[in-house]
């Protein structure tokens, strides 16, 4: 298992990170979806990961509407120093008109009600799930200082932002002498490339970690859906399909990831995953799983170098179209970095 940096922290964690969004939620829609899966089940899984490497676990509060942090936190009971758990605060957590969103108040009892349920006097890396429209950028990102502050949180970082949202949140951070976000939490996949348009560009250039939520695109770059084999109707991709895919597009993908698979003697998944760690900007990759033999797969990937060519076939078919203003970002750059012939 190889290790990156947090952000710009001094912080190491695993290239790969064990979301327990399997974890829990039998009675919650949603997590059923996923997975529900009870409290052995889930502990089997943290346990294969601590052997093979992994550091990392990363939960939310909302996660089977609590119970995932609480039996992460059991299955790490007695390891608690060998583990770096990130979680999240920001959707509804209770009826009433403020269990919801990033307002001070909702932020500083929800990181408490998770301490409790991890069983843990501190969180090393506490997320925003998501944007707020309602709440005012200071207010939020005065909250979470306050909680680095105290020592209950460690770092911070955020999830399913915006290029601009994020500058504009550091920019506030360095002007009113605030912690700033170290990471953020994005889909990223073959099947779905978005983040290279402005919200890699934006980690690049204020030194943050890229942590990368389903990179199987939901179980459709797991090696089980083809044109010819859309899987069953219980499938989890056909009971919730998201995030969205160009089935279209991502055919063509899978026919290149099964001809480099059947080379390699792998499986496509792994190959799928294999690429992501090959992408500079990834600092750690989240996989989910229901069974341990699931998980060991995918982190077989851990050990595949694709060459240059294999590189090359995978992003001329998963590419993004060029959006303006980076039709030809070239022109953009060649009058400062002069070609030298």
């Amino acid at each position: 298992m190889k290790y990156k940096q947090l952000g710009g922290t001094g912080l190491m964690v695993s290239e790969f990170c064990l979301g327990t969004m399997t974890f829990g939620g039998k009675n919650d829609p949603m997590s059923s979806v996923m997975g529900a899966l009870d409290e052995q089940a889930a502990g089997q899984l943290v346990n294969k990961a601590l052997e093979a490497g992994l550091n990392f676990f990363d939960t939310a509060n909302v996660y089977g509407v609590g119970e995932s942090e609480e039996i992460l936190g059991r299955s790490l009971k007695g390891k608690r120093h060998e583990a770096v758990i990130a979680t999240k605060v920001r959707f509804r957590m209770g009826p009433g008109p403020n269990q919801v969103g990033l307002s001070r108040g909702h932020i500083i009892q929800q990181a408490e009600e998770s301490l409790k349920r991890l069983g843990t006097d501190y969180i090393d890396l506490y997320q925003i799930h998501a944007p707020d429209p309602l709440t005012d950028w200071e207010e939020t990102l005065r909250a979470l200082d306050d909680l680095v502050r105290s020592g209950k949180v460690r770092y911070i970082g955020c999830s399913n932002l915006q290029g601009w949202q994020m500058m504009k949140a550091n920019g506030v951070s360095r002007q009113l002498g605030l912690h700033a976000f170290q990471t953020t939490q994005s889909y990223y996949s073959l099947a779905g490339r978005d983040v290279e348009r402005d919200i890699i560009p934006v980690l690049q250039d204020q030194k943050m970690g890229l942590l990368v939520w389903s990179p199987l695109a939901g179980g459709f770059l797991s090696g089980k859906y083809t044109r010819d084999n859309q899987g069953g109707a219980d499938d989890r991709r056909n009971k919730f399909d998201f995030p969205p895919v160009d089935r279209e597009k991502g055919y063509v993908l899978i026919d290149v990831l099964q001809e480099i698979a059947k080379t390699r003697e792998t499986s496509v998944a792994r190959i799928a995953l294999a690429w992501l760690l090959n992408q500079p900007a990834v600092t750690s990759v989240i996989v989910g799983a229901k069974r341990p033999d699931q998980l060991q797969d995918n982190l077989g990937a851990s050990g595949i170098v694709l060459n240059e060519d294999e590189l090359s076939r995978l992003d001329q078919v998963s590419r993004l179209q060029p959006e303006y203003p980076l039709w030809n970002p070239s022109v953009y750059i060649e009058d400062r970095y002069p070609i030298q012939k």
